[in-house]
């Protein structure tokens, strides 16, 4: 007989949480090709939820300021994911210094610990603020995001960025809660507020939109020392030869046709051209009105379009031009041509077949 609800166990929506990003970061690590931040961050936010189950649902005081000190490691994680994906593909060894964070939280709940909440929740906004900030700035273009997702990669990074400040107001709203004495709001504000936001920061660092170009390799953070050719600008872009890249650009990936690599990143096109990051997204923005990666996707759906009219099937078009995923080639189809890649080449074939036939009985 099934055992009466009094009987049955009952498991708090932190620890639920936990248990799935437990299992997603073991995916993660046995089957994805996720990068080591992100899986640590994975981990991170796995290992912050049982904390808070085992504090606030079980009754382990015993390990009440372990929570803080997890919970620290998250937005410092999140940071430099985002700085491998964005600035370097490599750390630097000035990047170890954000894995410091846990350690002054300790430093903090053993000398002020009326500090806790300040220091977590600068900790949570200020990276929070930073990751934003840097997006603002470099728009859609990450510098070692694969540029067949567009501007899905920087959108997740918006969304994680925003998903920490939500952390951050949580731990507001329960010290709050305690403040006032309404001790039994901090477990609905943990389900809704806290474990939500961990399992949207952990589930989302799993996307394949995150990965990284295979082949990148640091180059600083304009990616590479700037070229020898002559310096020809334009009023608009007084510092930036628009011409001399543009020109470069073109035979590189029309003649090279370097836009068929799924693994295509603004880093490596730099590299190729011998510019800094910084001109080459600009002289691309400023030539055609479009990003970097948008102007790559263009060259992939223009090699799609042929491959389709010649009956090929959306699977192996979608391959052979550069994408890695159907939903990115989908989306970017359907953006330029205003169809679906199907839908497209319903078209197509048949008015190629009526051409075909009209040809043959002329003959």
């Amino acid at each position: 007989m099934i055992g009466s609800p009094q009987n049955m166990i009952a498991l708090p929506v932190p620890m639920i949480v936990a248990l799935l990003l437990g299992y997603l970061f073991l995916r993660a690590i046995l089957f994805e090709k996720t990068s080591r931040l992100l899986a640590a961050l994975l981990l991170a936010c796995a290992c912050q939820s049982v904390t808070v189950s085992l504090v606030h649902y079980y009754g382990f005081d015993a390990i009440r300021l372990l929570q803080p000190v997890m919970a620290s490691m998250i937005p410092a994680l999140a940071w430099m994911a985002f700085l491998q994906s964005s600035v370097r593909s490599r750390l630097v060894a000035t990047d170890l210094c954000h894995f410091l964070a846990p350690v002054v939280m300790v430093i903090v709940i053993l000398a002020m610990p009326v500090l806790i909440d300040a220091l977590l929740g600068g900790l949570f906004v200020g990276y929070a603020s930073a990751i934003l900030i840097a997006l603002h700035r470099q728009g859609n273009d990450l510098a070692h995001s694969r540029l067949a997702s567009g501007h899905v990669p920087a959108l997740i990074w918006r969304v994680i960025a925003i998903a920490l400040i939500v952390s951050a107001f949580s731990d507001l709203l329960i010290a709050a809660a305690l403040q006032f004495g309404a001790e039994g709001a901090t477990g609905l504000i943990l389900s809704i507020f806290s474990s939500l936001a961990v399992l949207t920061i952990g589930f989302l660092a799993l996307s394949p939109d995150l990965a990284i170009g295979s082949g990148d390799e640091d180059n600083g953070a304009d990616g590479i020392e700037p070229s020898s050719v002559p310096d020809k600008t334009t009023p608009d872009t007084p510092d930036i030869p628009v011409d001399e890249i543009m020109a470069a650009l073109d035979q590189l990936i029309s003649g090279q046709k370097l836009f068929l690599d799924p693994d295509l990143t603004l880093a490596r096109i730099a590299r190729r051209l011998g510019y800094p990051l910084k001109q080459v997204s600009t002289a691309i923005n400023h030539s055609t009105g479009e990003n970097v990666s948008r102007y790559i996707n263009r060259f992939r759906i223009d090699h799609a379009c042929e491959e389709l009219a010649r009956g090929q099937n959306v699977t192996t078009t979608m391959l052979s031009s550069g994408f890695n995923t159907k939903s990115n080639f989908n989306r970017e189809f359907l953006r330029i041509t205003g169809q679906t890649p199907s839908q497209w080449q319903q078209q197509q074939i048949p008015a190629a077949a009526v051409t075909t036939t009209a040809t043959r009985r002329g003959s």
